[in-house]
């Protein structure tokens, strides 16, 4: 997602400003402030160190939602499979 997407603040559900990193999640999944490191089953992308703030109607079971600016990279990002971990 971006904040340049129609209805996306620059603020997270969790109080933080929207930016690359924040990722949405179903929080009864991942609670926030979760940290994680995210790479496309592809290995095409590596979205990196992230932190879970934020919450999207998109999200669903096993379904996490990447923040990207600008929007663009949103569409080149797409929707993929990726393995996400979770650190300590």
């Amino acid at each position: 997602y971006s904040s340049e997407d129609p209805g996306v603040g620059t603020r997270t559900a969790s109080g933080t400003t929207v930016r690359v990193g924040a990722v949405a999640v179903k929080k009864d999944q991942i609670p926030f402030g979760t940290k994680l490191y995210i790479v496309s089953n592809d290995g095409a992308y590596l979205y990196g160190f992230s932190i879970a703030e934020d919450t999207g109607g998109g999200i669903g079971e096993n379904r996490i939602d990447l923040y990207f600016n600008p929007a663009a990279e949103c569409i080149q990002f797409g929707v993929r499979n990726c393995t996400v971990y979770v650190l300590d």
